[in-house]
């Protein structure tokens, strides 16, 4: 039986407006034939062993013929695989989609359409611009500013599109922006009508320039704007100044390179851009845990938890030992900080002990005028003793159970010229500092462009052993005092 091609949209480029059914193929797929213009991290859900295949294209530049995108889609699905055609936008949007449709339809493959968010509707909005309003535009043409070269004249009613009574947006056309708002001005189009072009539609560091359409092309070569862009041509581009949402995010236009390990980078990276800010993800750690058994924790009067990768680890391998938070029954916890208490509750457990602020010197404070005869505590293996020395100076017996290690992540050079060249990079521990420097080498010393921000204490402490005072320390040691911080440094 042949398998099933699926021409799926990803959408404009925002991974956040990926639809629900395209994530759940992306991660059923065997084979993923995709284009230049997906959002990062689209393939990320995809199988280990999926084969991903680029058949992008790109102007001026190399191209996968579409017969030759066709043949494979065609040849994988006659093997009985399941494929997705992984397309920018919506698949049939001047995406070619129809084409490889009916080419589908002819080779006797079974398809399925999985629409996607079009950028000619999203680019607008992100921009501040509805496409239709019931006071100035009750319809609107979505065209494409490229058509096909082969052609021997333009498919295109410029006479009906100058006098299209709605909004315009035109795909592909900066190259060609002059000539459309030449032909548009001499078929009747006002020369003063608003006009609008956006850059990198929902990415991040979008762009929009607005001018009269007399005025757009040049506007939009003064400053600079390339590829992707949209068009918009109408009166809904005057409510613009008004409707500008992104651009009043308060990180708007603001690069953050963000160290945490890989895993954990992700809740943070995603305040971040919800707050408009462009995230260069650059995880110089990784987790890597550590075989052993599940402790007795009953042996315990005291679990002692250093960190939310500790408590994440604790409770897998409690889980491999077909138990779980009951575990804890009759057992005080302590957790360092306020991330490590929210990582506890995530398993039901309420930490009977958590400071203020997430140093394990406070918690030895928090801990004063509890008893303690026998105590675990379950953290990294390269981490601080203090704690453990604290506990044993009481006339406490303490153990220490090793979870994990951290080790440094190889940064890619593109990454690592992203960070220099951010305005912030973030450190949530001190582990992610040294490795970062480390990932960096001899350019750490160097790193003079962006203002660094730092967690808490300790994190500024192996800050320093680099030489570099950061600029920002967090009052609260945990990712949302860092994210506050931050703010509050760039109102400043």
């Amino acid at each position: 039986m042949p398998g099933t091609v699926h021409l799926v949209g990803a959408g404009p480029g925002d991974a956040g407006l990926m639809t629900a059914r395209s994530l759940e193929l992306i991660a059923r797929a065997d084979a993923i034939l995709h284009d230049r213009l997906i959002p990062a991290g689209a393939l990320d859900a995809a199988r280990p062993d999926a084969e991903l295949i680029y058949v992008g294209k790109q102007g001026g530049g190399a191209a996968v013929p579409q017969s030759e995108t066709i043949a494979r889609m065609v040849e994988l699905a006659r093997a009985g695989c399941t494929v997705v055609r992984l397309k920018g936008g919506d698949p049939f949007v001047f995406g070619r989609g129809g084409e490889e449709a009916l080419a589908l339809a002819q080779a006797g493959v079974p398809f399925e359409v999985v629409p996607g968010v079009t950028a000619g509707i999203a680019g607008p909005a992100y921009a501040g611009i509805p496409v239709t309003h019931r006071d100035r535009s009750s319809a609107v043409a979505l065209i494409t500013g490229h058509e096909d070269p082969e052609k021997p004249d333009s498919a295109l009613d410029w006479a009906a599109l100058a006098v299209f009574p709605g909004t315009l947006v035109f795909y592909m056309g900066l190259a060609t922006l002059p000539r459309i708002a030449e032909r548009l001005i001499a078929h009747g189009r006002p020369a003063e009508q608003p006009a609008a072009v956006i850059e990198r539609a929902t990415l991040p560091g979008q762009r929009t320039v607005s001018a009269p359409l007399g005025e757009i092309a040049a506007c939009a070569r003064e400053a600079g704007i390339g590829g992707p862009a949209l068009t918009v041509i109408g009166a809904v581009t005057e409510l613009r100044e008004e409707l500008r949402w992104l651009e009043r995010r308060p990180l708007f236009q603001r690069s953050v390179a963000v160290t945490r390990a890989g895993a954990q980078a992700s809740g943070l990276a995603a305040r971040l851009r919800e707050l408009g800010a462009t995230v260069i993800e650059a995880p110089a750690i990784r987790i890597v845990p550590l075989a052993g058994e599940a402790p007795d924790l009953a042996r315990y009067d005291l679990l002692c938890l250093t960190s939310a990768n500790g408590v994440r680890l604790l409770f897998e391998r409690l889980a491999q030992a077909g138990r779980d938070a009951r575990a804890l029954a009759g057992t005080r916890v302590a957790a360092i900080g306020p991330g490590t208490a929210h990582a506890l509750r995530e398993h039901g457990v309420i930490a009977d002990v958590v400071p203020q602020r997430a140093l394990a010197e406070s918690l030895v404070e928090a801990l004063v005028e509890l008893p303690v005869e026998r105590a675990l505590i379950a953290r990294a293996r390269e981490g601080r003793d203090v704690l453990g020395e604290a506990l044993r100076a009481r006339g406490a017996e303490v153990d220490e159970l090793a979870l994990y290690e951290t080790v440094v992540e190889q940064l890619a050079e593109a990454v690592r010229e992203a960070a220099r060249g951010a305005d912030y990079v973030t450190f949530a521990s001190a582990s992610a500092a040294r490795s970062f420097f480390t990932a960096l080498g001899g350019e750490g010393r160097s790193l003079s462009g962006p203002r660094l921000v730092s967690i808490g204490p300790i994190t500024t402490a192996a800050l320093r052993e680099h030489g570099l005072e950061p600029h920002v320390e967090a009052a609260r040691h945990d990712v949302d005092g860092l994210v506050e911080a931050l703010l509050e440094d760039s109102r400043a």
